[in-house]
């Protein structure tokens, strides 16, 4: 503790702690921010030193806790601060998420690992392939369950639960308590303590809220103009979209901002790449979405913008908690165009707080971009008028062409064609000449082919086989290739439809087929 600086604990940390050392469950109600992690690993490790051993067995080393987190990034920060806190014991403790190659997880955890942090998916991964055994861990943590419920992780969170010891410490934290949230702790909480630090669904105290009110096509210039207005060096700016986020970093960057953009279509190794990048300084502003950023545990971060409204009003909860964290003071500034003014509402019936609509004083947007912009409506629009008349003119066209077309040209069908199928009786002699068929074309059955033309001699072979056709019943037609005289076929009468069917099946490919 003394090599991460702590000194007092904070609130929800001496409120944790001790509950957790006793060995009772927790359903804590904290913010991002407040110091959660240490308030539940700290114990954790206190507990599982009575286990701990310099044994190179892997079977020395058994799963003892699990901390689930609903993405990769609190995943990755969340094994970092357990990694430091157990520096000095001999505790093992590794990170298992997806987007990056199994095979060091899987490695990892056959050497033996009393503390695994994971994320519900790639944990069931290593189930499947039996590289972890959870028959013998002790304690439970879910990270942010709030979040991991909003990511549809319930159905894995259940196989989860069904895997380890009934007998277990089970702790549970999460941002805000909705009905979905009260169910799960229910379901395997046993007389949890409720600790609370906040209430529920609040924001942080110490974070300034500002909401500016802009036009929805100068957004991204309205975010461009804070950054150097505010003199802004370090900033997450989030976005609702993937698009949207790659859109923003492009502008930011064309306007001489160090930006970079993370969200689910890169790739774990980029996001990370990304986020360190952005630890060291070397970027001024980090778009992101939301599952992106969330986990994310940015030391001393002065401020955060919301270039859209969430959606979820609980998701702006964990936004604005990437600053103000540890106690430190910090900004959260949301745009919002009037399309939004819903999103708002819901906002603020969530953390129970109004809003001063506000104007971003001294902001004028770029004449360039807005005429871009309207252009760009104005040329879209004239080249969908262009396309109308051309449909218009073509459609024009061919009506034209087509009454223009004779009528004539449907031809007439035979009304045999419409009789119900009526089998027939095997005829007494096989026909000889196609003379004998036309005579007796009154009673047609459906099995009689008069033409198979195809293509070389061999199919031809194959096809006389087939039918069992006389020896001379093949004939030279040098306009079309080669053709069969089906007229002496052998008595076969096919004995259904379906033997029917598979004899054409049979030959068809081998040519064109002419019906009597």
């Amino acid at each position: 503790m003394s090599d991460q600086g702590y000194v007092n604990p904070t609130p929800i940390q001496a409120q944790a702690i001790p509950v957790v050392l006793q060995g009772r469950d927790v359903m804590g109600a904290a913010q991002t921010g407040t110091g959660k992690t240490a308030g539940f690993s700290l114990p954790i490790i206190q507990l599982l030193l009575a286990h701990a051993n310099t044994s190179a067995s892997p079977a020395r080393h058994p799963v003892r806790a699990l901390i689930l987190t609903p993405t990769r990034e609190l995943a990755d920060q969340v094994a970092d601060n357990v990694k430091a806190y157990s520096r000095h014991t001999p505790l093992r403790a590794t990170v298992v998420f997806g987007g990056v190659d199994i095979a060091p997880q899987t490695a990892a955890l056959r050497s033996g690992i009393e503390i695994v942090i994971a994320t519900p998916g790639r944990l069931l991964d290593h189930v499947q392939q039996k590289t972890v055994n959870l028959s013998q861990t002790q304690i439970l943590v879910m990270d942010e369950a709030d979040r991991m419920l909003d990511m549809g992780f319930l159905p894995d969170l259940q196989r989860i639960i069904n895997l380890l010891p009934k007998e277990r410490q089970n702790l549970m934290f999460s941002a805000t308590f909705s009905g979905e949230i009260k169910k799960l702790a229910s379901s395997f909480l046993k007389n949890p303590v409720t600790i609370e630090v906040a209430r529920s669904n609040a924001t942080a105290d110490n974070v300034t809220q500002t909401m500016y009110r802009v036009d929805e096509q100068t957004k991204a210039e309205a975010v461009s103009f804070i950054i150097r207005e505010r003199k802004l060096k370090q900033v997450i700016v989030f976005s609702n979209t993937k698009i949207g986020a790659s859109r923003l970093s492009r502008h930011l960057e064309s306007e001489g901002v160090k930006a970079s953009a993370i969200h689910g279509d890169k790739t774990q190794n980029e996001r990370m790449a990304a986020l360190e990048a952005f630890k060291q300084g070397e970027i001024e502003v980090l778009v992101a979405t939301d599952v992106a950023a969330r986990g994310l545990d940015i030391a001393e971060l002065p401020c955060v913008i919301n270039f859209d409204l969430p959606y979820n009003a609980e998701d702006y909860v964990h936004r604005i908690g990437r600053t103000g964290r540890a106690g430190a003071s910090g900004d959260a500034i949301s745009l919002y165009a009037d399309k939004d003014e819903r999103l708002l509402v819901d906002i603020e019936k969530m953390i129970k707080h109004k809003f001063v609509r506000a104007e971003l004083t001294g902001f004028v947007a770029k004449p360039a971009a807005a005429e871009r912009e309207r252009s760009g409506r104005r040329d879209s629009a004239d080249r969908s008028d262009g396309r109308n008349a051309a449909s218009s003119r073509s459609t024009q066209h061919t009506r034209s062409a087509y009454t223009s077309t004779p009528t004539s040209r449907k031809e007439k069908i035979d009304p045999w064609f419409l009789k119900p199928y009526e089998p027939t009786a095997t005829p007494d002699a096989a026909p000889s000449s196609v003379a004998r068929w036309a005579a007796r074309s009154s009673r047609r059955s459906s099995w009689q082919l008069c033409w198979a033309v195809c293509r070389s001699v061999s199919p031809v072979s194959a096809l006389a086989s087939q039918f069992q056709i006389r020896p001379g019943s093949s004939r030279q037609r040098p306009e079309c290739g080669h053709a069969v005289d089906l007229s002496d076929i052998q008595p076969q009468e096919p004995r259904s439809l379906v033997q029917y069917e598979q004899w054409l099946c049979h030959i068809d490919g081998l040519g064109t087929i002419l019906f009597g």
